[in-house]
């Protein structure tokens, strides 16, 4: 039963990227935790904590099934001066034997005023997306259209964002992206171009600060509209405790899979862990054991403070 679910679901994958140039989904959707980190979505908050932070992402969607999902992200970011902050990333997605991968590198500019900090980000982005060798198994060898796909489809993507910060309390943004998208790949024969969609990420959160308790909540709402992903919304709260030593919260998904997410973390100096796990409103979840991510946080400018404190 699982095999023959997982495979209908990749045939229906592979009839997007048989019948159409364009990109056959956008990978910003998988994070759960993007509300968080908002530079896994958008690169106007690249450097925008101004500190050089890096990030490692893992999540596994659908977790006991045969084939599931599973997702790993690489991020770098960092303030290089002079209001110009750099990123570089690594994405890799593989889906039975779907799998994608990305690269990117992407500048921000930051304007800063007495109240209000805004970051207006660019992301050059290459993906790769293409069919696994084992996607030959129990199919015709002679099949041309697979065979076509096992090289894959290459493009290269251009996003676009802004993030910013007002009083210290209030985050918002908003990214634009694949806002253009080209393939670099050879065409493919009897491929049908049909038009991709403008997607957009906008979110938005504040910070209730209890100075009696030391506890920040922090209610926040995310909306993706992407490319060959159902529009769908997050809503979230975070709590933290005791300079974010312990981290709760909670998120659910309208649209889309309809998932409820619960989260735990904690930072300690210079390194934050995150982990959530989430259940999906839908059939599908009789057959798995729900999905589970994990974020990984290096500040390098606080390791490298630390590092002058003890020398002193």
């Amino acid at each position: 039963m699982k095999n023959q679910v997982l495979v209908t679901l990749a045939l229906v994958i592979m009839s997007f990227m048989a019948s159409a140039q364009e990109r056959y989904f956008d990978e910003r959707y998988v994070s759960a935790q993007s509300f968080m980190f908002p530079v896994l979505v958008n690169p106007g908050a690249i450097g925008a904590s101004g500190d050089h932070e890096i990030l490692f992402n893992y999540r596994n969607n659908w977790s006991s099934f045969e084939g599931s999902p599973t997702t790993i992200q690489f991020n770098y970011n960092g303030n290089l001066g002079n209001r110009v902050g750099f990123g570089a990333g690594l994405f890799r997605d593989s889906f039975g034997e779907l799998e994608t991968t990305k690269g990117l590198i992407g500048f921000s500019y930051t304007i800063d005023s007495p109240t209000n900090k805004l970051g207006f980000g660019l992301n050059t982005e290459y993906i790769q997306h293409r069919l696994g060798g084992g996607a030959l198994v129990g199919v015709d060898p002679d099949d041309e259209t697979i065979l076509r796909r096992l090289d894959g489809a290459q493009f290269f993507d251009l996003s676009v964002g802004v993030h910013g910060v007002y009083n210290e309390k209030v985050t918002y943004g908003v990214s634009f992206p694949s806002l253009l998208s080209s393939r670099v790949s050879d065409e493919v024969p009897g491929d049908d171009s049909i038009d991709q969609e403008i997607g957009m990420i906008l979110y938005g959160g504040y910070d209730y600060h209890s100075v009696g308790n030391g506890i920040h909540i922090i209610p926040s709402v995310m909306i993706k509209k992407l490319n060959q992903v159902p529009t769908h919304v997050d809503l979230n709260v975070t709590l933290n405790f005791l300079d974010e030593k312990l981290i709760s919260g909670v998120n659910y998904t309208l649209g889309a899979d309809e998932r409820l997410g619960f989260l735990i973390g904690t930072r300690i100096d210079n390194v934050g862990f995150n982990y959530s796990y989430n259940i999906s409103n839908t059939e599908f979840q009789t057959y798995n054991n729900g999905a589970h991510e994990i974020t990984l946080s290096v500040n390098l400018s606080s390791q490298k403070n630390i590092v002058n404190m003890d020398s002193k």
